[in-house]
């Protein structure tokens, strides 16, 4: 048994394509990854625009990520920016504070 790789002869092309010589790119191609709606239309736009990245080969593929994930966080900062219920005063004690006690 020997650990070298025989040399490849002029019509082999098996060897040729393994040695990585002639191969050309893949072309694009969808991965089919399911995108399950979250039921917030502004997460599920930014989900959707993942499948952009279907058709754009790899190196084409870290502009939509970053794209999304910066959807994803300004979609995220806008939920602290959101007004909701005035939080409870800190100095004031709570109505049954004291009432009850024994």
């Amino acid at each position: 048994m020997s650990d070298t790789v025989p040399e490849p002869t002029a019509g082999d092309e098996t060897a040729e394509t393994e040695a990585g010589t002639d191969r050309e790119p893949a072309a694009p191609a969808p991965l089919n990854v399911p995108r399950t709606p979250t039921g917030n239309a502004e997460v599920d736009a930014q989900l959707e625009r993942l499948g952009d990245a279907d058709h754009l080969t790899t190196d084409g593929h870290v502009e939509v990520y970053e794209d999304v994930h910066r959807g994803l966080r300004d979609t995220l900062t806008a939920l602290d920016v959101r007004p909701g219920p005035p939080a409870p005063s800190p100095s004031s004690p709570s109505p049954s504070y004291g009432q009850h006690r024994s």
